[in-house]
Order: structure tokens, then sequence, then C-alpha cells
């Protein structure tokens, strides 16, 4: 199979305000391109495009194609499901709305430790596994937003599961948080495949600042900045596939002749991505280093230099376009340990201590204006 995967979550809509009004047509030129060209992976879920994603699938793919020519993902997520009725429900639905018959892989969507006491309560992990045993579904995994340590002791817990869909890109390849090198490095040590989400980071990795653009143009002019982005995930050797959620003709046609011939990047390459990753992490909105002198004295046990890690991971991204990052399930999976950024009471002991002499508290403002919610 080849390493590009569509990912049916950003498909082009007609009415812009209306994620759900999916410009059938064009997708399944889009369609028609990805499948021409020997490119075989598509993934949705529920609530993607205005929860239209699955519906599109079906109209886009599955009533075009014989089945056994694509390969189709699909997700339960712990926001559509409160009984273990609910389970079969929203699986029924789904075989519905696509048509499908059976998925090729499916996941259980966006494990954080918010979320986790939901699946095990409900034991998604062996109903997954019970599909699988009925034909239903040939492959059982889980996408993954949270640490390192914790993927591992899921991996540990359920090596029954067969692969697992982490959010790895160039910038986000050594963050403290995302911890994408991290859980990568779990995956591989035990034996499961990665199938990379947000290689482009939601777009931000297709409109970089000047200074890094003109480091991957003067080393290859014709090639366009987010195909660096995927080349960087798909180089990665236990990567099976990596998702692109593209909006348009143009996009598809870019991924393609990027991905079609697929070679992995050399040490330059890589070397010229992570000198690009310092240039747009250099571009903060809060210029924290992370030393955690605010935090001990904080009454509040604030956890101030991840939000504002978050923050500046917010500020990077396109918001209009997107709405949604994993930010958001980022610091909401912070606050479930630490105060949140609103319950700052303004004591200052933070500002005192801060070697950057940051405005902490105005700071904290910004982040609970764009968090709590």
């Amino acid at each position: 199979m080849k390493k590009l995967g569509f990912g049916l979550m950003r498909m082009p809509v007609i009415d812009k305000t209306d994620a759900a009004d999916v410009d059938i047509e064009q997708v399944k030129e889009m369609v028609d391109l990805f499948m021409q060209n020997g490119f075989t992976y598509f993934d949705t879920a529920i609530m993607y495009n205005g929860f239209a994603s699955q519906s599109v699938a079906k109209k886009v793919l599955v009533d075009r194609y014989p089945r056994e020519s694509f390969t189709l993902a699909t997700k339960l997520h712990a926001g559509f499901f409160d009984s273990f009725e609910d389970r079969d429900r929203v699986f029924n639905e789904q075989l519905e709305q696509t048509g499908a018959g059976y998925f090729d892989y499916y996941l259980l969507h966006g494990i954080e430790g918010a979320m986790l006491p939901k699946y095990e309560k409900y034991d998604c992990f062996h109903w997954l596994l019970q599909k699988k045993a009925q034909g239903l579904v040939r492959h059982a995994g889980f996408s993954f937003h949270d640490s390192a340590e914790l993927l591992d002791a899921l991996l540990t817990k359920y090596p029954e599961m067969e692969f697992v869909q982490l959010q790895i890109n160039y910038l986000d390849w050594e963050s403290e948080w995302i911890q994408s090198r991290a859980c990568y490095e779990t995956a591989v040590k035990h034996g499961k495949p990665v199938i990379v989400m947000e290689p482009v980071k939601g777009g931000t990795l297709a409109h970089v600042p000047a200074e890094a653009e003109k480091l991957f143009k003067d080393y290859a002019p014709d090639r366009s900045v987010p195909s660096w982005a995927l080349r960087y995930a798909a180089s990665l050797e236990n990567v099976m596939v990596v998702l692109s959620g593209m909006s348009d003709v143009a996009q598809m046609k870019d991924n393609i002749s990027s991905m079609d011939d697929f070679k992995p990047l050399n040490e330059e390459e890589k070397e010229i991505c992570r000198q690009a990753a310092q240039i747009i992490n250099a571009q903060t909105a809060i210029p924290c280093t992370g030393c955690s002198y605010c935090t001990g004295g904080c009454p509040m046990k604030i956890a101030i230099p991840q939000y504002f890690s978050l923050y500046n991971a917010l500020k990077r991204e396109n918001m209009e376009e997107k709405g949604w990052t994993s930010s958001f399930a980022s610091y909401d999976v912070l606050a479930l340990k630490f105060g949140r950024a609103r319950d700052c009471i303004g004591c200052g002991q933070c500002e005192g201590v801060c070697p950057q002499h940051l405005p902490v508290i105005e700071n904290l403002k910004l982040v609970s204006k764009s968090f709590d919610h």
C-alpha cells in the first residue's frame, strides 16, 4: 500500500459556512485521481465535515468502486456512546452510512487521559476485537493524543491492538507536550505500525514563515512547502500511512506528485526540516522557556509553561479554517491534574520569579480566553 492516505475531514464545500455542504463532484474527481494513481487508503469519522463525512464516503467511494479495491477506516468516539448497547448502535449506523459492509481499519478515536476511563468502562478494546472476530473489522487500533508513558501502558495492557495513529510532523517531533518522537518510538518498541495524522499540522506547515520557506526553496525550488512535511512523516520506517486532509484538487495533485514515487528524506533534508522547525517555533506569542520557576509556589497549581506552549501552538494555526486543533484536547488533559488558566487569582508570585520577566497573569488571561469555554 502506498503511504499517502486521503483524510475525509477537510473536504471542499460549496457553502463556506456549512462544513456538511460538501462539493460532491469535486470530491469524486479527487477520489478518482487518488485511485488512478494507486493510492487506496481513506479515513473518515462520525464528526468530520459537519457529520457528513461517512455519508459522503458512500457517495464518492463505496458506491463507485469495487469494495476490495480500496481501504476504509473509521472510528468510535467517546462522545457518541453512553452504554454497552450504544457501541453497537454507533457501529451499525456507520455501516449503514458508509455502505461498506466492513471496515478495513477501525479505531477507538482520540484516546487521551480524560477519555480513556470511558473506553475502559464500556470495555471498548475487547468489543473492537469481537468486531474483528465477526469479520466486520479487519484491523483494530486506536488514535492517540497523550504521553508516551500512557501509550506504553495501553500497548502493554492491550497487545492485541494492531496499530496506532499518532500526530507526527517535523514541528511536533521534539515537542515536550505532543511527544511525537517519544510516542513513535513507543509504538516501534511494541512492534505496532503507525498511521500518521496531522503531518502538515492542519495546514500550519503549508504556510511557513518566509525564512523557513527559503530553506526549502533554496534546496528544491520546484518542490512545494507542504510536500516536505508529508515526506518527513513518511520517511519514518515504521509509518504505514500518512493521512492528508486534502481540501481541493490542487492539493490532491500536489500530494500525489510528492508521494507517488516516494523516496525518504536524506540527512540533509531532515536537517532542513529541523532548521525550519526552529524558525517556526521561534515565532511564538509568549516567549516562555519552560523553566517552571513559576509553578512551584502557585497556590492554584496552574501548569503555566505547558499552557503557554499550547497557546503558542494555537496561535501558529489557522483557526478560521480549522476551528479545532489537538491543542484543545491537550489543554483539557492537563486541566484534569492542574488548575485551569481561569483559576489564576493574580497573586503575582509567578511574575516575581520569572527570569524572562513575563507578564504571566495577563498571559494566563489570553490562554483562558482561548481555551476555557
